[in-house]
């Protein structure tokens, strides 16, 4: 059966294409160092427009309008600039709310595309440029420690961790944060207060690591300026023993969030990259491996959701469970010497 990886990691190799989702500008080059937040490419991705009734704004029919238009198609216009005019007893000026373009001029009205501001891509991790997709983006490669989420906000940024409590059952509270946080990345438990939240906004944090998220967060944690990234998942669950020794180990180390959204089809994760200067190159990970004995694995459900064991034997066929129900399994031996049989769809390896 095939295995679904989580990479929780003390040293890899870190490869990632990112790629805009139409042609625009590539602003990087190959062997170009960069930071997470550094923009990379940039496309105007959803352009708008206004119409400018010229005939009614000249009080003109609109077949006489287009001679009191002083712009022409592909002008480019300024905000509060002139686009049309009459002059004599009853002068009256016709000027644009927005810059922009002018692209159409027709039935006594002109069409104006508004410049927005574009689309901007960023890094998502500290590394170095390897190539570039012309007009599309870039792959970009580090060494460092990887830890990958379950769910982020869509923020990105990097800075100094810095720990709220090492107790994996920490609950984090408004009374948490203060302004000698100020500028850092904090490493937290389970969150279940918009306050404690908005409070950290306040300090303002540079970014949050959460074990787990109370649901009615979500919309709250996606207001945020500060990236949130959750290990674990929803509900109240203790952050697994592998993560958590990692992040504590790597206390007051420079550490990138890239809070992007979960997507499987297309191997999007949000992560946390740990750079580790002079490491040299490490393996590349694979991201789908079959289950084997001896693989270390993380238990996803209750009543061990979030522990740490091992495979110690995949059991052939299928295995009948109390419940009744007959599944693909494996016997695990979890991290205080518990010996279990869990159900392959409850299980992933860590690698």
């Amino acid at each position: 059966m095939i295995a679904h990886v989580t990479h929780i990691l003390p040293l890899a190799s870190i490869r990632r294409k990112r790629i805009l989702p139409i042609k625009g500008t590539v602003l990087v080059r190959a062997g170009q160092k960069v930071t997470p937040t550094d923009i990379i490419a940039q496309a105007d991705l959803t352009p708008e427009h206004i119409v400018l009734d010229i005939a009614r704004g000249l009080g003109v029919s609109p077949n006489k309008a287009a001679s009191y238009i002083t712009r022409e198609i592909g002008d480019e216009i300024s905000e509060g600039s002139k686009v049309a005019s009459r002059s004599g007893f009853a002068s009256r000026v016709v000027r644009s709310p927005f810059p922009g373009r002018l692209v159409s001029i027709s039935g006594g009205q002109v069409l104006i595309e508004i410049k927005n501001k574009p689309f901007q891509l960023k890094a998502g991790i500290p590394g170095s440029i390897a190539s570039i997709e012309a007009e599309r983006g870039a792959i970009i490669e580090t060494n460092g420690a990887w830890i990958q989420g379950v769910w982020g906000n869509g923020k990105v940024d990097y800075g100094q961790l810095t720990i709220l409590s090492k107790d994996l059952d920490h609950i984090v509270t408004p009374d948490g944060f203060d302004v000698s946080q100020r500028g850092t990345m904090m490493l937290g438990g389970y969150c279940n207060q918009a306050k404690a939240l908005e409070t950290a906004a306040d300090v303002p944090i540079r970014g949050l690591i959460l074990s787990s998220l109370a649901p009615k967060l979500i919309s709250t944690a996606i207001k945020m300026p500060y990236p949130i990234i959750v290990l674990e998942g929803f509900d109240q669950v203790k952050m697994n023993s592998a993560a958590h020794t990692l992040l504590t180990t790597n206390e007051s180390r420079e550490l990138a969030i890239n809070a992007e959204s979960y997507n499987r089809f297309e191997g999007k994760r949000p992560e946390i990259v740990i750079p580790l200067q002079g490491a040299g190159d490490s393996p590349t990970p694979l991201n789908v491996e079959t289950f084997t004995q001896g693989q270390k694995v993380r238990i996803l459900r209750s009543p061990h959701a979030s522990t740490v064991a091992k495979i110690t034997f995949v059991q052939p066929g299928l295995t009948r469970f109390p419940s009744g129900l007959r599944a693909a399994a494996a016997n695990v031996e979890l991290e205080d010497g518990e010996k279990a049989v869990v159900p392959l769809a409850n299980i992933e390896v860590l690698g």
